[in-house]
């Protein structure tokens, strides 16, 4: 019955993509989301839909629509050239069989993300991506919110839909996701227009909110909490009453905490002693084993590098009688854990310089667009809350990135590409607005503003 569902849900899509060739795009990135030929037992299983979506769609794209305002952007030749580099280390991999396997996805995420620009030329498509996105997530956080309220959750044990426990399927991957998702998900309650802002969508975007917040819970991610926390922090920036706001948050963790699972407190406790967990421990040392390595090989040692690594841990156990004991723990193989390790590892300090490079000019840009229409008039107000979105999305992400191997995650390349149309949009809007010190204030190219109703 499931795989009838995914038949016949991607075959609406590619009979109303003859129509409406964006919305090819939009099934490709539900497809690369949600992954329904992972969920299918064999009806999709076998047929390359990805590749399928995604060669319709260019074509559709190259055929049918309008290349009025295209332009290529600074962070799509620092994409090309990671995209490029990267290759270029396939030569030279130290294991490369492991570093095909890898390839085979990593030049997929850059390609589409070169592209999606130039497709999101008006503030619609920028819409439809935004909840496309958000539904497909939201097809596994619900799914792990509604296991987790009904039934607890557990660390890996946590049931997302799929046996498989990798990409968005993954719990420390859902749980960033999930965070980084809620500054747009608030972003769409506020001002999107695909769908009437009545109270059952606005209830429909703050349950789905509260699904996300339950996701660290179900997975007893880590790495979701700390994120959480570095969001709530970001949003003191926005906030009027500070004070109120902090109390309100504060008051809310207390309530909570009765009510969690005692295992998520019992993992939580072990942020603050990484000496006392395996799991930490072994990303210390896989750290400067990392660093070490690429000191001796600057360029990397392609994807898959940390397959050689080997190392000894020590482990400090506190007995039910007070005592602590000590382990000496040997392992090997393990995965960098991190996606500033990941990208020095594996690419090198040019690999890793490069996508320094491509965050840093998000960021930038972005906060230059909030400065820019900060005091924008009623109807370009959503270019200013939408940068100040994905700006605190992509800092949850950095922060995520951290503690998980997020350097080619094709989900935050899609916001990357949506970053690089919003930037694109703005200038075309040529809304002359106050820029608070990144420039002076100017119709941009000397053009008057386009009608509210321009889309």
């Amino acid at each position: 019955m499931r795989d009838l569902f995914f038949v016949i849900f991607l075959a609406g899509m590619l009979v109303l993509g003859m129509r409406r060739p964006f919305l090819l795009l939009l099934g490709y990135v539900y497809i690369d989301l949600v992954s329904p030929q992972r969920l299918s037992y064999y009806l999709l299983s076998s047929v390359p839909i990805s590749l399928i979506f995604f060669a319709a769609a260019f074509l559709a794209w190259l055929i049918a629509d309008a290349k009025d305002g295209m332009r290529w952007s600074v962070r799509q030749s620092i994409m090309l050239a990671l995209l490029l580099w990267a290759g270029w280390t396939m030569k030279d991999a130290d294991f490369p069989v492991e570093a095909a396997l890898k390839w085979d996805w990593v030049w997929k995420t850059l390609v589409f993300a070169i592209f999606l620009p130039f497709t999101l030329r008006t503030r619609l498509r920028m819409e439809s991506l935004i909840v496309f996105m958000g539904l497909s997530a939201g097809w596994i956080i619900v799914t792990g919110g509604l296991k987790t309220a009904l039934s607890g959750g557990g660390y890996g044990t946590l049931s997302l839909g799929v046996d498989n426990n990798a990409g968005m399927y993954e719990g420390s991957t859902i749980a960033t996701v999930a965070i980084a998702m809620i500054p747009l998900i608030l972003w769409a309650v506020k001002h999107q227009t695909i769908f009437e802002q009545k109270g059952l969508v606005r209830a429909f975007g703050y349950a789905l909110i509260f699904a996300c917040i339950l996701i660290p819970v179900g997975t007893e991610a880590r790495t979701g909490l700390v994120c959480l926390a570095v969001l709530i922090l970001l949003s003191l920036r926005d906030t009027k009453r500070r004070v109120a706001y902090i109390v309100t948050i504060a008051a809310l963790g207390l309530v909570a905490i009765p009510f969690l699972p005692q295992s998520f407190t019992q993992r939580m406790d072990t942020i603050s002693g990484y000496q006392g967990d395996q799991s930490a421990s072994t990303r210390i040392v896989i750290w400067k084993w990392t660093w070490d390595f690429v000191r001796a090989n600057p360029a990397g040692g392609g994807f898959g590098a940390y397959h050689q690594n080997r190392f000894e841990v020590t482990i400090r156990e506190a007995g039910d009688d007070g005592t602590v004991r000590t382990a000496r723990v040997v392992d090997q193989g393990r995965a960098w854990h991190s996606s500033y390790f990941e990208l020095l590892g594996e690419l090198g300090f040019p690999g890793f310089a490069l996508w320094i490079a491509l965050n840093i000019a998000g960021l930038v840009r972005m906060e230059m667009l909030r400065h820019r229409f900060a005091r924008a008039g009623p109807e370009d107000l959503w270019i200013r809350d939408l940068a100040r979105g994905l700006q605190s999305a992509q800092i949850v992400y950095l922060v995520g990135s951290l503690f998980l191997s997020l350097a080619f995650q094709s989900f935050f390349y899609m916001w990357f590409g949506l970053q690089i149309a919003l930037d694109t949009y703005a200038r075309r809007r040529g809304v002359r607005a106050d820029t608070g010190g990144f420039g002076r204030t100017q119709s941009i190219n000397g053009a008057s503003p386009p009608s509210a109703s321009a889309r």
